[in-house]
């Protein structure tokens, strides 16, 4: 059997293939085409680098038993009267320290791999919201990082963040403990995030922090760094060691902590004030009444209901993804739930009144109520029948309701069978 030549490529022809590549797509580099990276700065004292860190971000650096930490101080004139928070359904004590926490991290991860290597934390001094920004000049520094954060969180106070309930304090949690520490202990922990869903979501496009803050607190964000970025800035200062790579990061960092100042600002002034919150939008009052109905304050959760139908169709309203009939149909619930029948059918029957698919099942819970509390058998077949004449024109238009279709149909037979049993027998002839 005849042996295989061997294939000889001269250097000229690898050239000429390499450039044909390089045609198809000029973004096409070999290795030998770019320049050596930057060698990473060598500090022999970890207290140089953090030093080089504070005059760059315009911080001081701070000795703690295990190293440096890197601290930043601002003053933002914010004075806000936190006393009516208390009148709020949420859990949170206004006597006790707020202590607004934001985290910047290497990732949005939770697993050993991701650290946070940016802690703000906020709290007031008077009428100043003062943030104090706790960075970390390398990884070997983090022990000192959580030091300084222990100093920060009194064992009364209760923290204030924006999903950290989920991501920023349990992310610490596991940091405290890689490093065989107890995170600080604190009262209470208030997440704005829930009751943002709940209270303003309603008219935003979604419930990012910088979206409700400009919402609700009238706050516009010029130029801040995109989160996905963050991490890489890290990584850039790491490699660099050019500080002027985290400026950004630190603003995006300390508007995130004032705003959750803002925020609690807005709670306490118009949420808690029953005249003043009647001048915002209906949607989040009936976000509110809904939050005191699963704390159980049912006589607030009816006020604020009521508010919010009365100032529904009062003026122009931006736009919403809550429906009059919608508040209206917790509304009438709660009250059936509190055996308020009288109120409650008088409450459904505005809500059938108004017409549309929510009017279908507001006759069928008038007809609950005639048929069990009133044992009122042809009010709630009458009831019924017009449920059943909505559910038929819906259909004929292409919209189904077939939830509300497989309830009649066994209600209707039911509540036919004992109409005709209750008609009174007429006397025999003859």
């Amino acid at each position: 059997m005849q042996s295989m030549a061997p294939v000889t490529t001269d250097a000229g022809q690898l050239a000429r293939r390499l450039e044909r590549l390089r045609a198809l797509d000029r973004r096409l580099v070999v290795a030998a085409d770019l320049p050596p990276p930057r060698p990473r700065p060598s500090f022999a004292d970890p207290f140089d680098r953090a030093e080089q860190m504070a005059q760059g971000l315009g911080g001081r650096v701070e000795a703690m038993p295990s190293g440096p930490v890197v601290i930043v101080e601002r003053h933002t004139r914010l004075p806000v009267d936190l006393a009516p928070l208390r009148r709020l359904p949420y859990a949170v004590d206004p006597t006790r320290p707020l202590i607004s926490l934001d985290t910047e991290t290497t990732g949005l991860g939770s697993s050993a791999g991701t650290v946070a290597f940016l802690i703000g934390v906020g709290s007031w001094d008077g009428a100043d919201f003062v943030t104090s920004q706790l960075v970390m000049p390398d990884h070997g520094d983090e022990p000192a990082l959580l030091e300084a954060l222990d100093a920060r969180i009194p064992p009364d106070a209760w923290l204030v963040t924006y999903n950290g309930r989920s991501f920023d304090w349990p992310l610490l949690e596991t940091r405290y403990r890689m490093h065989r520490r107890r995170a600080p202990v604190h009262a209470g922990h208030l997440d704005l995030l829930p009751i943002a869903r709940g209270v303003w979501k309603h008219r935003l496009p979604d419930a990012r922090l910088a979206s409700v803050e400009a919402a609700v607190a009238g706050v516009q964000r010029h130029e801040d760094v995109p989160g996905a970025l963050i991490p890489d800035r890290f990584f850039g200062w790491l490699r660099s060691g050019r500080p002027e790579l985290l400026v950004d990061v630190l603003d995006h960092n300390r508007e995130d902590v004032v705003s959750l100042g803002r925020l609690l600002g807005v709670m306490a002034k118009v949420l808690a004030d029953p005249i003043r919150r009647r001048s915002e939008h209906p949607g989040d009052i009936a976000g509110l009444a809904r939050a005191y109905e699963r704390s159980g304050r049912t006589a607030e959760a009816l006020a604020c209901y009521g508010e919010a139908l009365e100032a529904w169709d009062d003026g122009e309203r931006q736009p919403s993804r809550l429906e009059w009939t919608e508040v209206a149909a917790d509304g009438a619930r709660l009250l059936s739930r509190l055996h308020r029948h009288d109120d409650a059918e008088a409450a459904w029957l505005e809500v059938a009144a108004r017409g549309g698919g929510t009017a279908a099942w507001a006759w069928i819970a008038v007809a609950k109520i005639r048929e069990h509390k009133r044992r009122d058998v042809h009010g709630a077949l009458e009831a019924a029948e017009r449920a059943r004449a909505i559910v038929e024109r819906r259909r004929v238009v292409g919209v189904p309701l077939r939830a509300a279709e497989r309830d009649l149909g066994r209600r209707l037979r039911r509540l036919r069978r004992r109409a005709e049993r209750s008609r009174p027998m007429l006397p025999a002839a003859g």
